[in-house]
Formats: structure tokens, C-alpha cells, sequence
């Protein structure tokens, strides 16, 4: 990837951090989606090989012609960023105090192929809910790092780096900032950081907050089944037999398919792109729940760092079954109607010994605070109050 300054010392220091791709970096993207050479059109309706080669190609034009970096670029500079190193590397994060010195800490992590733009959007609502709807008492400070090998965090460079080591930093980098009594907050690999952070149950960890449901059904529960357990049964099944090749891929090859994803960035793009759909309320068209301009924000951390294959590799460092874990720490989970792996509140809180929150919000995706940014702040407000009544 390209550091933007000098890499901070082996010390504990927390630096500032500015983003400034260099301009020959921009131009060279535009001459790369300039030669871009397409495959032939799909034979068969819609997505269901994969991206439409005339969604493709609007995008890519759009990148090309419209898109903006310097926009995105901007709005990351203002929102605080640090650099401090961990274990060996240099992790980025986002850091937004709470004008409300009482705040609640919380920790905010995302997954594959999400980064931290997907709380670009929550980030003032949660940090200062007094001008947002809500009241002093919901006020968070907000640590959004990217994951090692996502974004402006340091590629690792040795195997070793699974999501237990994941959670192992970000106990650090929450003492490093002088938090305590905070709240783990996540999705998707988000979720199993967060999972792993209760397990190994550092001083200062309070309470986990999930946007992915866990638990399955007895065997004696699969034979009689609800209408709507059945449908969310339904939906796991496909998603397991459809919708898992990438992770394969990425767990078994994740140096292979890096080649494409480090030369090609329509390559990259599509990677993510069909993911946006597939995984997210969008009523077939990620553009219903994106703009252009949120989607390239998103794919462009993946590009301008060169982290398509260093991403993929957490897959081949890590054990996706995370849902199992029994975390001492208080839990609450926020079931949103369109994520890809859903459960019910029976099945979830059988899995957790200290459950103390549930909600199914009727809109939404794997992509919660992205998609669905006001119901995913009232989500964390709702379980930080639950929090301190059960605390």
C-alpha cells in the first residue's frame, strides 16, 4: 500500500494521519478503466451469473468520467484520523469524540467487502444525537479502525493474523486510547472480532452489540417449523449452496485471485459490486440503497491500497463459524429483514449465557449501517440503555 507519511515508530504514540493519494496514482485508475476489456454478456436474466455487463459498464463510466476521490478523501481527513502501531503494524482508525464528555466508547468494525465508509453516515448522529433526535445521554466516541490488510491499516505480512489476533489489538488500541466500559460493536467479520474481544474478555469491555444473528434450530425444531422459521431456513439454505463460492475462494485462494484484483480495477469493482446487491435490501439494484459515489467510495479503499488479496487472506486466516461462541459479556443483537444468515430470538439467545437484547428492525441488510443508517443508530442507542439498566 502507499503510505501517505512516515511510518509511526515502535512505540505506543497514537498519530494523526492525512490521506493524499498522489494525482498520478488518480490518473493511472482512469487509464486502466479506460482499457478495461469486458467479458461477453451473461445468458441468463438479471444477477444470477454475477454482475450485468450493462451495470458494469455504467459504473465503470461513471468512475471514470464523474467519480470523484477527492471528495471521499476530504470528508476522511475531517473525521480524524490516526495511525498507532500494534503487534507489528500500523493500524488506521477513524477517532470521533463525543462533544458530550460523558459519552459512551464504542467500537465500530466492519467486515468483507464493507471498510470503514459504511459508517461514514452514523458517525455525527451517534457522536452528537442531541443535534440528530436523540439526547445527551446517547452520546458515543467512536474508534473505527480498519481491519489489518483493509484500507490504510498495514498489510500483515506473515500468517498468523485470524480474527482472534484482530481482537486482540483492538483491546489495545482501546486501552492506547484510555476507554473503558465501552461497547464492541460489528457485522460480518465485525461480528466475530467482536465475538473473540468477549471471549478473551479484556478490562474494559462492557457489553457487544451485533448486526449478524447467530443459532439454528434443534433437530427436533426442524420438524416443526413456523412459516417464518421456515423462510429464514429457506434463505440459509441458498445462501450456503449460491452464495459461498467467494469465501472458498478467498479461504483456499486468496494469492490466485489477488492478481486480478491488484490489475484490474473493474475486476475489484465487480468482486464488490455483486455483493451490494446480493447481500443487501436493494429490491434487485444496489443503486436503490447506493449512490455511485457511496459504492466507488467503498470499492476505491480497496484499490488505492492494493488490498484485494490481503483482505481475501483473512478468510484463509480465520474460522467463519463464529456464531457459537459463549461470550460472558452482556449481548444484544439487532436482526435487520434482509441480512443473508437471519435466526430468531429463540434460537439466538440459546446461544449467548448473558443475552440481554433483541430487536428485528423491518428494514435493512448485511450492510446495516450503510444501508439503513437512522435505524442503526437508534439500534446501538436502544442497547446502550438496555446496557446500563441490566449494568
Amino acid at each position: 500500500m502507499h503510505d501517505m507519511k512516515p511510518t509511526p515508530p515502535e512505540t505506543e504514540t497514537v498519530e494523526a494521519f492525512e490521506l493524499s493519494i498522489p494525482q498520478s496514482e488518480l490518473d493511472n485508475l482512469r487509464l486502466k478503466l479506460s482499457l478495461t476489456r469486458l467479458p461477453d454478456r451473461e445468458t441468463a436474466e438479471d444477477w444470477h451469473q454475477g454482475v450485468p455487463l450493462d451495470a458494469m459498464k455504467a459504473l465503470i463510466s461513471y468512475w471514470a468520467d464523474r467519480y470523484d476521490w477527492r471528495r471521499c478523501e476530504n470528508e476522511l481527513n475531517r473525521r480524524g484520523q490516526s495511525r498507532t502501531r500494534i503487534d507489528g503494524l500500523n493500524i488506521h482508525f477513524l477517532h470521533v469524540r463525543s462533544p458530550q464528555p460523558n459519552a459512551t466508547p464504542l467500537l465500530l468494525t466492519h467486515g468483507w467487502p464493507g471498510s470503514i465508509i459504511e459508517f461514514l453516515k452514523v458517525i455525527a448522529p451517534l457522536s452528537d444525537p442531541v443535534r440528530h433526535g436523540g439526547s445527551s445521554s446517547d452520546a458515543f466516541h467512536l474508534v473505527i479502525p480498519s481491519i489489518p490488510g483493509y484500507g490504510f491499516s498495514e498489510h500483515p505480512r506473515e500468517g498468523g493474523w485470524s480474527i482472534e489476533r484482530v481482537a486482540r489489538a483492538w483491546a489495545v488500541l482501546m486501552d492506547r486510547l484510555g476507554y473503558q466500559d465501552y461497547i464492541a460493536q460489528g457485522g460480518d467479520w465485525g461480528a466475530g472480532i467482536s465475538l473473540h474481544m468477549g471471549m478473551q474478555a479484556p478490562a474494559g469491555l462492557a457489553g457487544i452489540h451485533l448486526n449478524l444473528p447467530a443459532g439454528q434450530p434443534t433437530a427436533e425444531e426442524l420438524g416443526d417449523l413456523s412459516d417464518e422459521e421456515a423462510e429464514i431456513m429457506a434463505q440459509v439454505r441458498w445462501h450456503m449452496t449460491y452464495n459461498r463460492s467467494y469465501s472458498e475462494i478467498q479461504r483456499t485462494r486468496p494469492q490466485t485471485l489477488g492478481y486480478g484484483l491488484a490489475d484490474s480495477p473493474a475486476g475489484q469493482a465487480a468482486w464488490i459490486y455483486e455483493k451490494f446487491r446480493t447481500w443487501t435490501d436493494c429490491a434487485g439494484d444496489p443503486t436503490n440503497s447506493f449512490s455511485y459515489d457511496e459504492l466507488l467510495d467503498n470499492i476505491m479503499l480497496y484499490w488505492l491500497s492494493n488490498s484485494g488479496a490481503s483482505a481475501a487472506r483473512l478468510y484463509h486466516e480465520s474460522d467463519t463459524n463464529f456464531g457459537r461462541m459463549p461470550v460472558p459479556q452482556p449481548i444484544g443483537v439487532s436482526s435487520f429483514r434482509k441480512e443473508i444468515m437471519r435466526s430468531t430470538r429463540k434460537w439466538t439467545e440459546r446461544v449467548y449465557p448473558n443475552f440481554v437484547y433483541w430487536n428485528e428492525v423491518p428494514r435493512g441488510g448485511h450492510f446495516a449501517a450503510f444501508e439503513q443508517p437512522m435505524l442503526f443508530v437508534e439500534e446501538l442507542r436502544r442497547f446502550k440503555r438496555v446496557l446500563k439498566a441490566v449494568g
